[in-house]
């Protein structure tokens, strides 16, 4: 009886050796969804700012259309002022220079603005591109890493299963002798008191 239990405790550390393996590759495969959670969540950030440089050009567009046009009516309000008011010509066209300078000036600072927002936005696109490129290379080392440890645990797992086997087999073995023994001692005992073993 006394092998049983040693077989017993044997069982019980090989258990633990399991739990503790198996744990260990659990934390793992956590850490590895928690990468490829945060690498989706930055690459959503990042297309949401290359929609927002986006929106950015599409309004320095607008508003460049807008004073190109109110520079072409300052234009013709100064030919017509020319020609139906002589008087004031030298007063309005000062006036009128001064308004189209300065509507120059300020389509020559948007249109500065439009080309430093491509360029941004150009800049974001590349960004995002590489970006998309290191995620679907983290993605796929991960997922390797993950087949990795599917791979090591099934195979801890089968080490295990046939360790136990193995253990038992050797367990049974041990109690077959042992039962054996115990019988022929047996025997030999009711021999000694001029028993017959088949007789009881």
């Amino acid at each position: 009886m006394p092998p049983k239990k040693r077989g017993k405790a044997k069982g019980k550390k090989g258990k633990r050796k399991k739990t503790s393996d198996g744990n260990e590759l659990q934390e793992k495969y956590k850490r590895s969804t928690l990468d490829v959670a945060v690498l989706k969540e930055h690459l959503a950030l990042r297309r949401d700012v290359a929609r927002q440089a986006q929106a950015c050009s599409h309004s320095l567009k607008s508003r460049l259309a807008v004073l190109e046009q109110e520079l072409d009516e300052e234009r013709e309000d100064k030919k017509d002022i020319n020609a139906d008011l002589t008087r004031q010509y030298k007063s309005m066209q000062m006036e009128t220079g001064v308004r189209v300078h300065q509507l120059e000036i300020e389509v020559s600072r948007l249109r500065q603005q439009l080309a430093l927002c491509q360029q941004d936005l150009q800049g974001e696109r590349e960004e995002r591109q590489r970006t998309v490129q290191e995620k679907d290379a983290t993605i796929a080392e991960l997922q390797g890493k993950i087949d990795n440890m599917e791979t090591d645990y099934e195979r801890i797992l089968h080490d295990t299963l046939d360790s136990l086997l193995s253990r038992l087999a050797e367990s049974k073995l041990r109690w077959v002798d042992e039962s054996t023994a115990l019988h022929f001692n047996n025997k030999e005992r009711l021999a000694d008191f001029g028993l017959n073993p088949l007789d009881i």
